[in-house]
């Protein structure tokens, strides 16, 4: 086990900038939200930001070696995307089957749009018409490790960009249908064009009986369907909606759209922006931003650090109550618990008067 440990001076330089034009800008912030930022410049077990911890040579940072983005860097890239009064409003387009069909289905879509709209405080989310596979024409195949039906990525995407409304911030594709870029790969979680604020991602992977032989989305007959019969699926399996599964699609979703900014792989602090080669590392990742990451959020869209936090643990809060119980199908946000208890932390800083 490895702890990325960063100096105070290397994080601060990392937040801040050097260039006193971005020392400028981040004076505009409120005393209480320095502070806050600040507690990022000293990570630790009982502090409210931690260090990277790798765990192993297959975690992402060992095996794909990249350049830190500190928030000058960030803030210089001429080629980033930010929202503007034209474009302002992220899309979500659910393709195929989304858990059981009907209420359920539709009740889980508007909770990662919910989620999505606290996440990226500001903006305004959408959800477009859900739309079979059939509807994207894309090409799909039979896995021949698991079994089960995969979509090509590439097609979506192209799919997705011709669906992609004049208001568009991005938009952004979600299935729980297995992805696969090309022919040589074994499969994907997603896909997207950054510069044209396009993506896919698949929650397929993100249930715990995934890789199990008894995995109920493995094909019991051995099809080998043809280029266009999209009858194989009607019908097919997609996981029970469970709260490890929704935090877990909450998580990849915010950290795709995340990139649509042009915030790339964290490498300061655990941050949900890290990368992650597999399920146990992501799970590792905490729900939110770190400091510098949530800086690059900040400054794209403007929004009040304490007011984002709020909605957020609004939106962990707000089915909990035996009215709300009795009129929809609860929120399952148990596996929220910890992200919940962190937000409170973050707000005691944040509301903390100088005394």
């Amino acid at each position: 086990m490895e702890v990325i440990q960063r100096s105070a001076d290397e994080l601060q330089t990392a937040l801040v900038s050097k260039r006193q034009d971005l020392v400028k800008l981040y004076s505009k912030y409120t005393n209480e939200e320095k502070r806050f930022l600040e507690e990022g410049l000293h990570p630790g077990p009982s502090h409210i930001f931690q260090a990277i911890t790798v765990l192993s040579d297959s975690d992402w940072i060992p095996a794909h070696p990249e350049k830190s983005q500190d928030f000058e860097s960030f803030y210089r890239d001429p080629n980033r995307m930010t929202p503007n009064a034209n474009h302002n409003t992220i899309y979500i387009q659910p393709i195929g089957s989304i858990g059981v069909a009907g209420f359920q289905t539709d009740q889980y879509v508007e909770w990662l749009r919910g989620y999505c709209q606290a996440f990226f405080y500001g903006l305004s989310v959408k959800l477009l018409p859900t739309v079979s596979v059939a509807d994207t024409g894309c090409a799909f195949r039979v896995n021949s490790n698991s079994h089960n039906l995969q979509i090509l990525t590439g097609d979506l995407l192209q799919f997705l960009g011709k669906q992609k409304p004049e208001d568009a911030f991005c938009i952004v594709g979600i299935t729980m249908i297995d992805l696969y870029p090309k022919d040589s790969w074994n499969f994907v979680f997603g896909q997207a064009s950054l510069n044209r604020g396009i993506g896919v991602f698949s929650f397929a992977r993100y249930d715990d009986n995934f890789y199990s032989r008894n995995y109920a989305g493995r094909l019991q007959t051995q099809l080998q369907p043809k280029p266009g019969h999209y009858s194989v699926f009607d019908g097919y399996y997609t996981p029970p909606i469970t709260s490890t599964l929704l935090l877990r699609s909450c998580k990849t979703m915010t950290h795709e759209i995340g990139h649509m900014f042009g915030i790339k792989h964290c490498q300061w602090l655990s941050c949900v922006m890290q990368g992650s080669n597999h399920l146990e590392e992501s799970d590792r990742r905490p729900l939110d931003f770190c400091p510098i990451c949530l800086r690059k959020l900040q400054v794209s869209i403007n929004f009040k650090i304490a007011e984002r936090y709020k909605a957020l643990l609004h939106w962990m809060e707000e089915d909990q109550s035996p009215a709300a119980a009795c009129s929809s199908v609860p929120k399952p946000t148990e596996a929220f618990q910890t992200s919940k208890l962190w937000l409170y932390r973050c707000l005691d800083v944040l509301l903390k008067q100088n005394g």
